[in-house]
């Protein structure tokens, strides 16, 4: 493993090329990280379907329900990326632990939260009108994941402050280790192997919770062996909860999570609505938004990387630096939006048989990837954006534009459009697509005006930092 951070410092302004080679170095794993962690997802999910039809209706109206809060939950975490990394330009790296201590607090009372969300939900689904036996099932796997929660968000905490810190390797391997494990337990307790009794879809979420806990054991090794890890000085001390500083990242953390969250709630309620119109418009759906995902991964995974290198040059007093990787990950994002939009309109029909062979599917989510096709270049835009800002430590004001963008515009002008509301023709699932692409496109404008305001307010810039790098120092002496 090449143990050597991927931050770059230069005392002049980096090249396109430069720049473009540091975001790949360091968003590479990342994209990796994250197509493990959907992979485990996807197991399931085949591994449930292939045991009984109902079990994977159990496990996938659970996971509908648990990771939108989890991403909540996890989403306040994603503070560190900007606090480590501007601390880390700062060359303040002893100072990241007693941020990590506190962000562990953290961690500690969401797993709470969301262990009791997990356990109690079932009386919830009852009243959405899911079928009973669905529900029974939904109700064991969240119950047997619940166990699993602790680790999960302990071990994100970990991971991106390993990536803040410019190393993002570690968990890109973890991710990848836990994947036959993953399998391997869902065989054992789904289909009751090794004298373990006969779970079926429950057995899933036992096995995911097993799994959860391991991925945290290997990044606790990498915590103790790793010099970059030990020069944060996390284990130098035990420290109890401190209000002023938990305040000081839910001030970063809270505004991403409830992005992270809007984002996901709305494709919920637009699958929801869905539903309702057809057979064919649901399954049609279902293969758009997994197409998108997937192509969704790479701009996401290198606006986390513009964040952590933005916080990393506004750290080290670079400030036009971290305007040129705002607007190097925005160019990346438009050039590869319009390598998958033509990839999406001419082997859509290809790419459609990968799911099904339906001929009245197929008719429909061939119409609906043009919307797609299209929906790539502001969806990959406000990835970009929303990662760039992130680094500035601006996440209020991204937090209102999803708000505005996704449930004042996407989902009531993408309702209408569906059912033909104000005198419009009705167009089903196109008209959700239709909105979604308008909200995104108000939120991916919005956030390019947003980035230029804040990437050229110097003034600005150097007063946050300086109050944030005072206020550590502060809490620190308090401490000592």
């Amino acid at each position: 493993m090449n143990k050597t951070s991927l931050h770059q410092s230069t005392s002049t302004v980096p090249t396109f090329r430069q720049e473009l080679g540091a975001l790949y170095r360091l968003g590479w794993p990342i994209v990796l990280t994250q197509l493990f962690i959907m992979g485990t997802g996807f197991i399931d999910t085949v591994m449930a379907g292939q045991y009984d039809p109902a079990h994977l209706a159990g496990v996938s109206v659970g996971g509908n329900v648990f990771w939108p809060t989890f991403m909540l939950m996890s989403g306040m975490l994603m503070a560190l990326s900007p606090i480590v990394s501007q601390l880390t330009g700062a060359r303040k790296t002893q100072d990241v632990g007693a941020q990590l201590r506190q962000a562990l607090w953290i961690a500690f009372f969401n797993s709470c939260a969301l262990m009791l969300i997990a356990v109690n939900v079932g009386s919830l689904l009852d009243s959405f009108g899911v079928a009973p036996a669905a529900v029974e099932i939904a109700r064991g796997y969240l119950q047997a994941l619940s166990w699993g929660v602790p680790p999960l968000l302990f071990y994100v905490t970990l991971r991106y402050t390993s990536e803040a810190l410019g190393h993002p390797r570690p968990p890109m391997f973890i991710a990848a280790s836990i994947l036959p494990l993953n399998a391997f337990l869902n065989w054992v307790f789904i289909y009751g192997k090794f004298g373990f009794p006969e779970m079926g879809g429950v057995g899933c979420g036992y096995a995911t919770a097993i799994v959860l806990w391991t991925e945290l054991v290997f990044m606790l090794l990498f915590v103790v062996r790793l010099p970059f890890f030990r020069a944060t000085q996390l284990f130098a001390k035990f420290e109890w909860p401190d209000v002023q500083r938990i305040l000081q990242i839910l001030k970063v953390g809270i505004p991403i999570g409830l992005t992270v969250f809007l984002e996901m709630a709305v494709f919920s309620v637009v699958a929801i609505l869905i539903a309702k119109i057809g057979i064919n418009q649901i399954a049609a759906h279902s293969i758009a938004g997994n197409l998108n995902w997937l192509t969704y991964v790479i701009p996401m995974s290198i606006g986390t990387a513009a964040g952590i290198r933005v916080g990393f040059h506004i750290g080290a007093g670079d400030f036009a630096a971290a305007r040129k990787t705002a607007y190097t990950a925005l160019q990346f994002a438009l050039a590869y939006a319009l390598v998958v939009m033509v990839i999406l309109i001419f082997a859509r029909y290809h790419l459609i048989s990968l799911y099904t062979s339906d001929l009245g599917v197929t008719a429909v989510a061939a119409n609906l990837l043009l919307f797609v096709a299209v929906y790539q270049i502001v969806d990959d835009t406000q990835a970009v954006m929303i990662g760039s800002l992130r680094g500035y430590k601006d996440t209020q004001v991204p937090m209102i534009f999803s708000l505005i963008g996704y449930w004042a515009l996407a989902l009531p002008f993408g309702h209408a459009y569906a059912m033909g509301w104000f005198g419009l023709e009705p167009v089903g699932v196109y008209g959700y697509w239709l909105g979604l692409t308008v909200g995104l496109t108000f939120v991916a404008i919005s956030m390019v005006f947003r980035l230029r305001m804040v990437s050229s307010n110097k003034a600005r810039i150097t007063s946050l930092r300086d109050a944030s790098l005072a206020a550590q120092e502060a809490t620190l002496s308090e401490v000592s």
